[in-house]
């Protein structure tokens, strides 16, 4: 049976993770105008959601009226995560660095968080098998985004995720143990394994995303079994510092980093002293050159990766280039024994591989271990800004082993669709995304032998001549799928999840395998595996055993457990639904599909859930969710309700909007889009329409946070919300709809006063509703250059938000996302790196616990206010008693 049109798809908003820095490359102000954060389950999603009518399913943005454009309005999403940390102006590099420094100094409250999702979390988990579930889509156990891999022939596989850090496993996959956790980075760029078997990391993960972080360096464990990585370990001085790092090659006796800031090169023997700077098409743009204050010096210098002559190691190519396309495009090469040459980009010869500037995008080589062949991934900016269907110019092999060619294309997105994709059968074609998803790697033993990554897996046996899709987008469209697996019609095999970044190749007990990372974690299969008759493998085993935790969570929801006693934890995850974990559970499942945003979670009740998908799409359950897949025969069997406000209908709500209830009844919730919308009958409501709009914030304004308690009400917003011209306000009033007034706030964010940056959240204290804490993201003016960037980040009203005062003391300077007052009276804090506490009656703040360096967007109570919990985007949820606060 086919898919049903309703069904949820996965998202994609990228690489949402704590480092040293932020790379700020919004799609709407880069040059080429044009980016796609989310994965191309999203692509899938909005397209198929529009085709049904079942409440807040069917979800329509600003973007239906840009002729249905999905990659625009994905990439707005991408872009409101980076605003957020951004606007007014621009971060200089180095904003996290010191901020990372400065949180470590700080005194620490003691006590020890505790993970509370580190156990499986079942995406197929057949309880949920409800109407907005992915339930039965195949992809399994998942986690959090994998960035980089890379395996050995002892059994030892290593994976770097894009905000949790780098794990390693002793049994070719699973039982993982983090090793990274010490780095001030725990973004992933590049994994390499060298030939004395060292491993290299390099930070900052480089999907050239808006919301990318970037890294701190390189760095390398001589003893990789056994050993962690440390800050000692950093090869070098401080000049990749604020990069990402998008591959490390190795040649002649060096180490070649393809960086966010050109290419650069190292001794493998000597790791001191400094990188050498081997070639950046646009060095003004550089830090310290003449154009690095520059709007668009952030896309000026991208390398994608370096291609080293098996036969002469003295020849080099660089692919070199943003994605959206900037005269600078191409493919440089040079004989470095030629320590005067000058790179020179090749403008003939390559045969097929193109060489025009429009049509050499993000690159991917991989080279066979014989040294007889070169394969490279292309993807071409002007199917990128002009192809709907895919940015994919081709998949090339150069038979002669060199990479200077000749090139033959040996795949385009129409001939890999052909290949028993799943992805057609929502509307898109291979490579939407290839300026974000690809991989590429060749069989040791087989030169002929290639796997490839877009936003599905492909293989090919005989160098490129025919290809299948071994790893398929879903199941759901295969003639034998059903969400009830008693009435599947054949054997739908395991699949992974969507939109690959990593891959590696590597031996375990004697047999070969092949390891891919994605948006859903890590998977592999035998290199030689099974097929069925349609191409797709048979044997893909999940390796996210739940001893690895990268899940990145936007929000976190806890209530009683009626039915097993203890708690219900809840959470919405950035491309992996919303995830449930009652209080007996051995597995966490999935109970709601697409990316997850805001949650609301009633404390009396765990099982009455409210999740927001996108744009306040907003879907109800009161029992968990918890359904056999009953509804697909009767609909009214489903038990979960879409109640979207009508902000959701016109494209008035930010991608992730503001969701909260009131601190004193639960029935009342706020949500904010361009109006404040308020419903009082809890998890009751069934539609949409019972959302009363109580105020307008005005034409182009959106909120960014809402809060409430005892019937007064909290709002901030941004319009426009980008560094072009940036402005931020607050509006308070009553649920009821009386008292509506805009608070005066300095336009300049004048010292001491609110700054006019992003709001990101409020903190009512529950004794008394005109006593609140206001939350402000991005970095003060040290670090922004922008109208108005100010300083601070926490701020204290008295009396109802009329006037504010900065009580940020000694906190460090990084954006803070969001805070809660605990039951004793003090303020916790969430922000880009952990959590800090400032106690009753003192002025400074405190480190809480010793998270690692990754970003905590959200902190909820559990329902007897004894414990904190903490939502990471990168390293699942945490809690912690609040007792340990002090």
């Amino acid at each position: 049976m086919p898919a049903p049109t309703h069904r949820r798809r996965w998202l994609t908003i990228c690489a949402i993770t704590a480092s040293a820095g932020l790379l700020a490359i919004p799609a709407s102000a880069a040059p080429g105008g044009h980016g796609s954060p989310f994965g191309a389950r999203t692509l899938a999603q909005l397209a198929a959601a529009r085709e049904q009518s079942v409440g807040a399913m069917s979800p329509k943005t600003a973007a239906d009226d840009d002729d249905g454009n999905e990659a625009d309005e994905i990439a707005e999403g991408a872009d409101q995560y980076a605003e957020a940390r951004t606007s007014p102006g621009i971060v200089a590099p180095g904003a996290y660095g010191a901020a990372w420094s400065s949180l470590t100094n700080l005194p620490s409250t003691g006590g020890s968080w505790t993970n509370v999702t580190n156990l499986p979390y079942n995406s197929d988990d057949s309880r949920y098998r409800d109407i907005d579930s992915n339930s039965s889509g195949g992809s399994g156990d998942v986690t959090g985004r994998m960035a980089a891999l890379a395996a050995d022939d002892d059994g030892y596989v290593y994976a770097g995720s894009a905000g949790g850090g780098v794990w390693r496993s002793e049994r070719g996959g699973g039982h993982w143990q983090p090793i990274s956790d010490r780095l001030p980075s725990q973004s992933t760029g590049a994994l390499a394994l060298d030939g004395a078997g060292r491993l290299w990391l390099g930070t900052g993960e480089a999907t050239t995303n808006a919301d990318a972080y970037l890294g701190s360096g390189v760095y390398v464990l001589s003893d990789p079994h056994h050993g962690t990585f440390s800050s000692r370990s950093r090869v070098g001085g401080d000049e990749l510092e604020s990069t990402t790092i998008h591959e490390l090659r190795f040649g002649a006796g060096r180490v070649w980093a393809a960086t966010s800031a050109g290419v650069w090169s190292h001794s493998t023997k000597r790791l001191g002293g400094s990188w050498k700077l081997e070639y950046a098409p646009n060095p003004a743009y550089l830090p310290g050159g003449s154009k690095a204050d520059d709007p668009d010096a952030a896309y000026k210098n991208i390398t994608n990766d370096i291609a080293i002559d098996p036969k002469d190691p003295s020849k080099v190519v660089l692919a070199v280039g943003w994605r959206s396309g900037d005269d600078y495009n191409g493919f440089y090469t040079k004989d470095t024994k030629d320590s005067k040459g000058a790179w020179t980009r090749i403008t003939s010869g390559l045969g097929d591989l193109p060489a025009d500037a429009d049509d050499v995008g993000s690159v991917t080589f991989a080279r066979s271990a014989d040294g007889s062949r070169y394969y490279a991934i292309d993807q071409s900016p002007e199917q990128l800004n002009t192809n709907p269907d895919s940015g994919l110019e081709g998949i090339y092999v150069s038979k002669s082993g060199s990479p200077t060619g000749p090139w033959t294309k040996i795949a385009d997105y129409q001939g890999l669709a052909a290949s028993g994709s799943a992805l057609t059968t929502a509307g898109y074609m291979p490579g939407v995304q290839a300026w974000y998803n690809q991989f590429l790697t060749v069989d040791p033993a087989n030169p002929d032998h290639v796997y490839a990554g877009l936003e599905e897996v492909y293989e090919t046996k005989d160098g490129g001549s025919t290809w299948s899709t071994v790893g398929p987008y879903w199941n759901f469209t295969f003639p034998c799928w059903n969400i009830d697996p008693a009435k599947q019609t054949g054997d739908c095999s395991p699949t992974t999840h969507s939109d690959q970044h990593g891959v590696a190749i590597g031996r375990y007990h004697g047999k070969s395998f092949v390891y891919v990372g994605n948006d859903g974690g890590l998977y592999k299969r035998p290199v030689d595996g099974a097929q069925d008759s349609a191409g797709h493998a048979t044997d893909w085993t999940s390796l996210n055993d739940g001893t690895i935790d990268t899940l990145q969570y936007y929000s976190v929801g806890v209530g009683k457990d009626l039915t097993y006693g203890g708690v219900s934890v809840t959470g919405g995850l950035q491309d992996n639904g919303q995830s449930i974990l009652r209080s007996n559970d051995k597995v966490m499942g999935s109970n709601f599909g697409g990316d997850g945003g805001d949650t609301l979670t009633d404390p009396a009740n765990g099982c009455d859930i409210a999740e927001e998908y996108v744009y306040l799409a907003i879907q109800v359950t009161q029992n968990c969710a918890v359904n056999d897949g009953s509804w697909l025969d009767d609909p009214s069997k489903a038990t979960s309700y879409g109640v979207a406000p009508p902000d959701n209908a016109t494209g008035e709500a930010r991608f992730i909007a503001p969701l909260a209830a009131d601190a004193k009844d639960s029935s009342t919730w706020i949500a904010g889009g361009r109006h404040v919308w308020v419903q009082t009958h809890g998890y009751a409501i069934r539609s949409g329409d019972e959302w009363k709009s109580v105020y307008d914030l005005g034409a182009g304004h959106t909120a960014t946070a809402v809060a409430a308690s005892g019937g007064k009400v909290y709002a901030a917003w941004c319009g426009p919300c980008n560094n072009q011209g940036f402005a931020r306000g607050i509006a308070v009033g009553n649920a009821d709809g009386t008292g509506w007034h805009d608070i005066a706030l300095p336009a300049t964010g004048a010292d001491g006063t609110v700054p006019n940056r992003y709001l990101s959240g409020f903190a009512v204290d529950p004794k008394n509703a005109d006593h609140v804490f206001l939350t402000v993201s991005g970095f003060s003016r040290q670090w922004t250059e922008g109208p108005g960037a100010g300083v601070g980040h926490v701020f204290e009203s008295k009396d109802g938000g009329t006037t504010w005062k900065d009580v940020s003391a000694n906190l460090p300077d990084v954006p803070s996302d969001s805070a809660v007052v605990t039951p004793n009276g003090g303020l916790a804090v969430a922000t880009d790196l952990g959590v800090v506490y400032r106690a009753p009656g003192r002025t400074t703040w405190q480190r809480v616990g010793s998270l690692p360096a990754v970003a905590v967007l959200q902190l909820k109570l559990s329902p007897d206010g004894r414990t904190l919990y903490a939502a990471t985007h990168g390293r699942g949820i945490y809690r912690i008693p609040v007792s340990d606060c002090r």
